[in-house]
């Protein structure tokens, strides 16, 4: 019987594959039962992997939570001079997102933010790395960490009812509604003088 051997690169590609598989079947497993009922084994599982392949590529649960979950946000593409028009796009790609991949990995921090306070605290940290920093850089106020704050917070509290809580209004609303009622408050906060909300 032949014995075909895989070139460096192949390995690599496979590896690859094998490690996205990984994550992937972590955020439906971290998304269903939480980060203390995931376990590596159920993990693996779900990746038709063994246990080691898992801890190979990421060492722990720990670590591999934080990877699944690990989101960014691309603020310099959705960056205008206008700090209003950046709070915009910001919320327009937000509840986008969340309406094309209901498993993103904010979604899944968020989820197991609720009943975990080590995914709590990861929560904090990255939201105010990838969502009030970038945020509060665009705008001119004072105060505008507070102000960036809280439309991060408005917009958790959108995306939270809308999909994973399901209000009903918010649940069965079209996204272009939801954005035409909210961007002149969110506006408003970032950009004092322009819509609701002026300060």
């Amino acid at each position: 019987m032949a014995v075909v051997e895989m070139t460096g690169s192949e390995c690599v590609r496979k590896g690859e594959r094998t490690r996205r598989r990984i994550l992937v079947a972590a955020r439906r497993k971290f998304a269903e039962v939480g980060y203390e009922r995931a376990t590596i084994r159920a993990i693996a599982a779900e990746a038709e992997v063994d246990k080691s392949s898992v801890i190979q590529y990421f060492g722990s649960k720990e670590a591999l939570f934080r990877e699944a979950v690990h989101w960014s946000i691309p603020i310099a593409e959705l960056a205008s001079e206008d700090a209003g028009q950046t709070v915009e796009n910001y919320a327009r790609g937000l509840l986008n997102a969340w309406v094309s991949d209901p498993q993103t990995p904010l979604a899944v921090l968020l989820r197991a933010s609720l009943t975990c306070e080590d995914a709590a605290e990861l929560w904090r940290e990255q939201f105010t790395a990838e969502s009030v920093g970038p945020i509060a850089a665009s705008a001119t106020a004072e105060d505008a960490r507070l102000r960036a704050a809280l439309v991060s917070a408005m917009l958790m509290g959108i995306v939270s009812e809308r999909h994973l809580l399901g209000v009903s209004d918010l649940a069965a609303a079209d996204v272009e509604d939801v954005l035409r009622l909210a961007v002149p408050v969110l506006r408003g906060l970032i950009a004092p003088g322009e819509g609701v909300g002026a300060a």
